[in-house]
């Protein structure tokens, strides 16, 4: 009985303690998306352009975000089944959005076969 009680007692205290992540951790997170910020801004000022630019700037955009929600929004630290209910459903959707992209060339294709003026 007294065992049991000095259980619940640890696991009450472990409770109110939560996480402590080193102040450096978030300093290195917040210098790397200084860099890939910086990188972002590279892209424009060199005035790249076409598939590269979109490239880059996505790449930038989703490292940053990555870096976000796994060290900010604590989610490097969560089960596996709640990165998982956060992920897959993204995945997911950028499955969808590439089937679009191939579907887009046949949808045009077909508006300008058969929707085109005097046809």
């Amino acid at each position: 009985m007294a065992q049991a009680a000095a259980r619940d007692t640890a696991h009450a205290q472990g409770q109110h303690q939560g996480q402590h992540h080193p102040i450096r951790l978030y300093l290195v997170v917040w210098g790397w998306l200084f860099i890939l910020s910086a990188f972002s801004y590279l892209v424009d000022y060199f005035q790249l352009e076409g598939a590269l630019r979109y490239t880059l700037i996505l790449l930038f955009m989703m490292l940053k975000a990555g870096l976000i929600v796994a060290v900010f929004m604590h989610m490097a630290w969560e089960r596996l089944a709640l990165v998982y209910a956060i992920l897959v459903p993204v995945a997911a959707l950028f499955v969808f959005v590439g089937i679009m992209v191939f579907e887009a060339d046949y949808t045009l294709l077909s508006r300008v076969l058969f929707f085109e003026p005097g046809a």
